[in-house]
């Protein structure tokens, strides 16, 4: 695993103490700037260009929502996680839709958290099954296209696991394949449909009605 250079944003000093506290358990992983608000985390990232940041929902100045969506225009290979003390689904999904890769509960083990960073670096972190369906029930499905490129069956299938929440392992014990072919055809899926990981590949099978509600049914 390569080094991961991590920016903490919290006007919480607490919370900024604890967050910096559990990543320091990771050799791998090194906070290059702690920050107080959305719009420091522009401005730090502009000048440093971290890996990952770690971002609070509630600020002042300028909340993590916003923050995030200037970010990721700006800097849209930044992988951005919001931390927040809430599971509220409304949250969450705005996160989702302003460009985050992933959230994480301040009240989880610190093994969790260092796990789940882990796998938004590699790109292998899956959405939960609730948000996914909630995602699901808030985008609109009128405008049904396929890519321009159309996807095997098989990748239909490896679709279908991301959007559910599945892992890698999970998928290929389902099809019976190897967790090598799953990545490679992961690869195949995001180029075909143009985005950059699991978060705006389920987003956009969800969008453009390849994934329905029946895929969550069972």
């Amino acid at each position: 695993m390569s080094h991961i250079r991590v920016l903490v944003v919290d006007d919480h000093v607490h919370a900024r103490e604890a967050i910096c506290d559990i990543l320091s358990m990771d050799s791998s992983i090194e906070v290059i700037g702690v920050v107080t608000d959305g719009q420091q985390a522009i401005d730090f990232t502009e000048q440093w260009l971290p890996d990952l940041i770690l971002m609070d929902i509630q600020m002042p100045i300028m909340n993590g929502l916003e923050a995030t969506k200037r970010i990721k225009l700006m800097f849209p290979y930044v992988k951005i996680v919001m931390i927040t003390v809430s599971d509220d689904v409304f949250h969450l999904l705005e996160a989702l839709k302003c460009g985050a890769q992933g959230y994480l509960l301040k009240n989880l083990e610190p093994s969790m958290w260092l796990e789940y960073l882990h796998s938004i670096v590699t790109e292998e972190a899956t959405l939960s099954r609730e948000v996914a369906y909630q995602i699901l029930k808030d985008v609109s499905l009128t405008e049904k296209k396929e890519p321009d490129v159309p996807l095997t069956i098989r990748e239909k299938d490896i679709l279908y696991g991301v959007a559910a929440g599945w892992t890698n392992k999970e998928i290929a014990q389902k099809y019976n394949i190897s967790e090598y072919t799953v990545k490679n055809h992961l690869k195949n899926i995001l180029q075909k449909l143009q985005v950059q990981n699991r978060v705006q590949l389920t987003r956009y099978a969800l969008e453009q009605g390849l994934i329905t509600d029946t895929h969550y049914s069972g």
